[in-house]
């Protein structure tokens, strides 16, 4: 079934939490809702379900009217991120629950019991069917909880945060099997979640939301790849933030070129943002930038080094080879390979600004050869 949000506002106290959303959903797609708190991802994810009524703004349904529709009647399953089961039934009960509740076309105990089981082999829970709530780890209980919002047999399934009380191991485990159950199922899927690693390793196509409104919506590729803002850059990865001057097509760090694309950014004042990976360590003997490592630490196989550049002592972090040994207070000279610069403007997510004393940047400048040109 396909979803479509079209221009749909909501707001709560004089505050927007959604304003003029518009999203459309393909039939078996998955698509994550990703973003901080207070981005309006999970009042999205509730308005589709029918839980939230839009302040203006409709949605769709296959192009029909949601609100036409009662919230049982839109064939919609839902799974909270604290897995909202009754702890007095068993297993067995609880995945039930939809289908014994209904009005209409209710099915006979044993085409329910039959559907259960045949819901218990499916998220590899088979043979605890007996047992109460309490007697499952946290991830037997999500299972659970999915397992009844598909008894109902949806044709959308909603999942709010599902991983979100879940320690990061067993959050691993369970994005993979969730991601075989959609291709085995291929129901069409929304999840909301702040992880911008589950979103990227789950998802189809991830919608990046920031206060209200999506500021993108892409594939993992594209939204790691090519962030169409600064807030995307910043809130995707890990990132360092640098001011520059944009001249004659051409970037300048303290009037030190930047061979990097500009695109068509007016003279004046620019943003450059970093991953770890757009900046490199010098050490064929070429030119660079200098900087101050004033941080490292081991990542795995590599080596984070933080360093400080620039006149006003501007942080950028990059990988080393594990197998360096790199020193704190030790000069080094670093090469920018990558990264994507923003007119001034534009702001990203909680980006760090740092200052210092002009007396002390004097110093710092003077002494890395800064002011030597």
């Amino acid at each position: 079934m396909q979803v479509r949000v079209a221009n749909v506002s909501k707001n709560y106290a004089g505050m927007a939490a959604l304003a003029d959303v518009s999203l459309t959903v393909g039939s078996g797609e998955l698509v994550a809702l990703l973003g901080p708190s207070g981005s309006g991802k999970t009042t999205l994810l509730r308005t589709i379900a029918g839980l939230e009524t839009p302040d203006t703004g409709i949605v769709y349904f296959n192009d029909r009217d949601a609100s036409e529709k009662r919230i049982q009647d839109r064939g919609v399953g839902f799974v909270f991120q604290h897995y909202a089961l009754f702890r007095h039934m068993r297993v067995m009960d609880n995945i039930a629950f939809g289908l014994r509740a209904r009005r209409k076309n209710r099915p006979k105990e044993s085409d329910i019991r039959q559907k259960v089981m045949e819901l218990l082999d499916l998220v590899q829970l088979s043979g605890l069917e007996k047992r109460f709530p309490s007697q499952l780890s946290g991830g037997q209980r999500q299972r659970v909880a999915l397992a009844r919002a598909l008894a109902i047999e949806p044709s959308v399934l909603l999942l709010d945060e599902p991983f979100g009380a879940l320690d990061a191991r067993v959050r691993k485990d369970l994005r993979r099997w969730l991601r075989e159950l959609h291709e085995r199922t291929g129901h069409t899927t929304l999840f909301v979640t702040h992880d911008q690693e589950e979103a990227l390793e789950l998802a189809d196509r991830v919608v990046v939301m920031n206060k209200g409104q999506i500021e993108q919506s892409a594939t993992p590729d594209e939204i790691y790849d090519t962030p169409a803002t600064p807030f995307v850059f910043s809130f995707i990865g890990e990132s360092s933030v640098i001011p520059v001057t944009i001249g004659n097509g051409r970037a300048t760090l303290d009037e030190r070129v930047i061979d990097l694309d500009v695109g068509a950014l007016p003279d004046g004042p620019a943003q450059l943002y970093l991953r770890p990976e757009d900046v490199e360590m010098v050490t064929d003997g070429g030119p660079g930038i200098p900087g101050l490592v004033v941080s490292t630490r081991r990542i795995g196989g590599m080596r984070r080094v933080t360093i400080e550049c620039g006149l006003a002592r501007h942080r950028i972090e990059f990988d080393a080879s594990a197998e360096l040994s790199i020193q704190n207070s030790q000069r080094v000279q670093v090469r920018i390979i990558g990264g994507r610069v923003y007119g001034a403007g534009q702001e990203g997510y909680a980006t760090e600004k740092l200052a210092a004393s002009a007396t002390a940047d004097f110093k710092w400048a003077k002494a890395e050869g800064w002011l030597d040109r």
